[in-house]
């Protein structure tokens, strides 16, 4: 009868035990995935927005651009996210109806309230960077250019950005900004590193990319030279980016853009009383180089009007105007494109019928259709007799528009150039220390390993139990 008793007893401390286990069990395990899952969830999104908008001469261009709050050696890695394009001329056309650029700037600057998200609407800088059409209207009216642009400021002040001004910016901004996104976009700044992480990939060594940018009203040049002592200091510019410091070559000609420089090849034959194109692509590449003076160079050596130019180094990327003229004419492939071919297309499309122009192209503006053939021949001219490229170095010319869903233009550069004076953020950090939730993870998961182990020998071999009690 005892011995039935002590069965009973021990058979009923052996459950309570292996109860008190059990539940031991499931709040260690409990404790590990709560530790676990609020340790390692994801963190909110960390990102700051900014606004550019590109005042050129034929139209004004609105771009949004995102990058995180943590920096990268110091600089914003920063993409684009929305493209905008104002329904209407450039803003140096408003000079007699200034009541108009409200309505102007409405669209755009709304579009922009609806994607940027409102929590953020204040810490969201505004810039607007008027180029060449600016340039030319201050200097032929310096009171109207600052009332368009008080005009703007006013406009764009109402919205809840943080509006940092409206500002014409400089042709060598223009040039080394331009510069600056071509090279981002191609990976030419940040450092990769191999799989392993201890030394940077053989990408890393290679040379960054000059930038040729054509607009309405002027034409910028920008490369690395290979000789950093210049003779022309006022072609220079230094910029640090992601850790690194660069001394561009750079320079802008105002009124050598492909609409300016059509407004001098006519200016040049005024004494005619009407002027017709005739079609002929030979006569017309003869008078557009005339445009051209390289009889002058009181440097080593020099582009055209006497301005200096190092000799070309690298690859070049053509973007703006240079892009939608060479896309028309069906020269914006992969594949390597040469002065023979380029100029066999423009003898071609030159020598057109105006009617059959149109039939082929009726798609097409009038206005761009009918100055294709001058735009095309004027940039040959430009590349070939101002900035000096020849056959055998045209290959290293790349026409482009966009890389990587972004826009290749001056604006990003610009952003990526300020975006050293918006200061880092910490990263947001996990609940607890590293250090903490490693010591928690390895104590519950030793409490339940010896919780489990305990439990299989009280249920297998509840005498070892009893021993060590009598």
């Amino acid at each position: 009868m005892e011995d039935r008793r002590e069965s009973e007893l021990k058979v009923f401390c052996s459950k309570n035990i292996l109860t008190i286990l059990g539940f031991s069990c499931i709040i260690a395990v409990i404790a590990l995935l709560a530790l676990g899952l609020t340790q390692n969830k994801a963190l909110p999104e960390n990102v700051k927005f900014g606004i550019v908008l590109d005042a050129g001469s034929s139209h004004t261009s609105l771009y949004i651009y995102r990058w995180p709050a943590e920096k990268e050696n110091d600089t914003g890695v920063v993409t684009q996210i929305e493209e905008c394009k104002l329904k209407g001329p450039g803003i140096s056309s408003f000079a007699k109806k200034l009541n108009e650029i409200n309505v102007y700037l409405t669209a755009c600057m709304e579009r922009a309230r609806k994607v940027i998200p409102s929590i953020q609407h204040t810490e969201t800088p505004v810039y607007l960077g008027a180029t060449a059409g600016m340039r030319l209207l201050r200097m032929e009216n310096k009171q109207m250019a600052d009332k368009i642009l008080a005009a703007v400021a006013s406009s764009i002040s109402k919205y809840p950005f943080d509006f940092q001004g409206a500002r014409i910016i400089s042709g060598q901004e223009e040039g080394a900004y331009g510069w600056i996104t071509v090279n981002y976009l191609l990976g030419k700044f940040t450092q990769k590193l191999s799989w392993f992480n201890l030394k940077p990939s053989k990408d890393d060594t290679q040379e960054t990319y000059g930038a040729l940018d054509l607009g309405g009203a002027s034409t910028q040049i920008t490369f690395v030279p290979r000789n950093e002592t210049t003779e022309s200091p006022d072609n220079n510019l230094y910029f640090r980016l992601y850790g690194k410091n660069y001394n561009v070559y750079t320079h802008s000609f105002l009124c050598y853009g492909k609409d300016q420089a059509l407004f001098q090849k006519l200016a040049l034959g005024l004494q005619d009383i009407e002027i017709r194109g005739t079609g002929r692509f030979q006569q017309c590449q003869q008078s557009i180089i005339q445009l051209f003076n390289t009889s002058y160079c009181p440097y080593s050596s020099c582009s055209f009007n006497g301005v200096f130019l190092p000799p070309l180094q690298g690859q070049f990327g053509a973007f703006s105007a240079f892009y939608y003229v060479m896309e028309f004419l069906n020269f914006t492939s992969q594949e390597t494109t040469s002065v023979e071919k380029l100029t066999e297309k423009l003898e071609e499309f030159c020598a057109q019928r105006w009617e059959e122009v149109e039939k082929n192209f009726g798609d097409v503006k009038e206005k761009y259709l009918s100055e294709y053939c001058f735009s095309g021949t004027y940039i040959l001219a430009l590349l070939l007799n101002g900035y000096h490229f020849t056959a055998e170095s045209w290959k290293n010319i790349h026409f482009m528009n966009k890389v990587r869903s972004t826009s290749v233009g001056w604006t990003l550069g610009y952003m990526l150039n300020l975006t050293n004076k918006i200061p880092a953020e910490q990263p947001l950090s996990a609940p607890l220390p590293h250090s903490t939730y490693v010591f928690l993870m390895v104590l519950f998961s030793l409490i339940l390993l010896a919780v489990i182990i305990a439990g299989i020998v009280v249920f297998h071999k509840p005498s070892y139990l009893w021993k060590d009690m009598v």
